[in-house]
């Protein structure tokens, strides 16, 4: 089955209403028609995220976006190099460019982390995900975009997984042939969890089959297995929503800061002294009873100051993710670093204009400002929320006063903002 949402992006009771419906309380696959219009991403759009890539690499930049080379289903990281550092393609023949790369003639370019490459994908599809967090919810881990380029005959992971909620949306030319499966009967059909590699033609007639088209978009629940084919060249990105798990999070940002702090090694602490020489007759038993008395405290005052940490945890993760345009935070994102040179290069005087990057969001609470996902000191009597707003919603000009434009050259070093106009000089 397949439905259109009618507008873009898609209002609050297609994510309240329609999306809920059609997907069985989000958890059946269902494909939106129609959805995402050649204006907000494309392939082309995409093969320029590629093309940024590619000049991070012939500059040696350390970027977190990533290409991964697979023909047919076999990861190949030595072609990976030459992709990036061969001569560009002819204008609209990427396909015969990539076959002469890797030498064959079906070919799979997986590109991840994709929002931090491409300002036009961020902002263009960033305008689905703010829809998506007013309408449904606020992924903790935030989103990600990750693009399938090629002409391949199944996608190069096999049948298999998906492990979040996330939509695939599709730009062509060609259609991609979508299958999958609910969890349960892919176990009953294979014996297993495992993915499924190589001849699964028998196993397609069971799944519930999408036809992919331009400007669709597939809503894949998690915990479901799929796999893509297509038989001409095409491009689709999908969006994953990353909601980590609550004891994740726990385990790998709340609970090591919480015990780094009180386990710090204090010289004057008993517990930060260096343990004594131990006689080797008497045995271990003696560090064993040191080592459990310094922990069970520790713990102790862990289980009294968690619900602050997690409390500060969750309040910095959530402005973090917001402030982003709900996208992950990464930490060599190539857009963001470009933005904030382009930014300081700026001379800001009373009367330039200067807005907020679209799709970030600038966020002042108490003395803090997230922007971008990244923080900055603020003085909320100089970030009044009324400045705020206007920053939000369009350039405004910045006034004849340096407290406001010093706060405003330093959340420029997050990448957030542009000048959209600068004041005419007098003659």
């Amino acid at each position: 089955m397949s439905s259109s949402t009618g507008a873009w992006p898609p209002p609050r009771d297609f994510w309240t209403d329609t999306l809920p419906k059609r997907t069985a309380g989000m958890t059946r696959p269902h494909l939106f028609k129609g959805v995402v219009p050649i204006s907000a991403a494309n392939t082309d759009a995409v093969l320029d995220g590629f093309a940024a890539i590619r000049r991070a690499h012939a500059a040696g930049l350390e970027i977190t976006a990533n290409a991964r080379v697979y023909v047919g289903e076999e990861h190949r990281p030595d072609l990976v190099d030459k992709v990036l550092a061969a001569d560009g393609w002819p204008e609209g023949d990427f396909p015969a460019w990539m076959q002469e790369q890797v030498g064959a003639e079906r070919f799979s370019l997986v590109l991840n982390t994709l929002e931090s490459v491409s300002p036009p994908l961020a902002a263009g599809l960033g305008e689905f995900v703010a829809a998506l967090l007013d309408g449904w919810g606020v992924p903790v881990g935030g989103a990600e975009l990750v693009a399938f380029v090629g002409n391949y005959s199944g996608t190069a992971f096999g049948v298999h997984e998906g492990y979040e909620n996330a939509f695939l949306t599709h730009y062509g030319p060609g259609t991609k042939d979508f299958y999958c499966w609910p969890a349960e009967e892919y176990r009953k059909l294979t014996g297993g969890s495992d993915p499924l590699f190589g001849d699964y033609a028998w196993l397609l007639e069971h799944g519930e089959h999408f036809a992919l088209e331009p400007g669709d978009a597939l809503f894949l629940p998690e915990r479901v297995f799929h796999v893509g084919r297509q038989s001409e060249f095409s491009v689709s990105v999908a969006i994953p929503l990353y909601t980590l798990p609550d004891a994740a999070i726990a385990r790998a940002w709340i609970a090591p800061d919480l015990l780094a702090a009180l386990l710090a090694s204090d010289p004057d602490a008993a517990a930060g002294q260096p343990s004594p020489m131990q006689p080797l007759t008497a045995g271990p038993d003696d560090l064993a009873r040191r080592l459990a008395t310094v922990t069970a405290a520790a713990l102790t005052a862990a289980t009294q100051q968690a619900p602050a940490a997690a409390t500060q945890h969750a309040h910095q993760r959530w402005h973090t993710v917001l402030s982003n345009g709900g996208w992950q935070q990464t930490e060599h994102d190539l857009a963001r670093n470009e933005a904030a040179t382009a930014f300081t290069d700026t001379a800001l005087t009373p009367g330039t204009s200067v807005a907020v990057r679209a799709p970030y969001r600038l966020m002042v609470t108490g003395e803090q400002a997230f922007l971008r996902g990244c923080e900055a000191p603020a003085d909320p009597a100089v970030l009044t929320p009324d400045l705020v707003h206007r920053l939000n919603t369009g350039p405004t000009p910045l006034p004849d006063d340096p407290q406001v434009i010093a706060a405003i050259r330093t959340l420029g070093t997050t990448g957030g903002l542009t000048v959209a106009t600068t004041p005419k000089e007098t003659e």
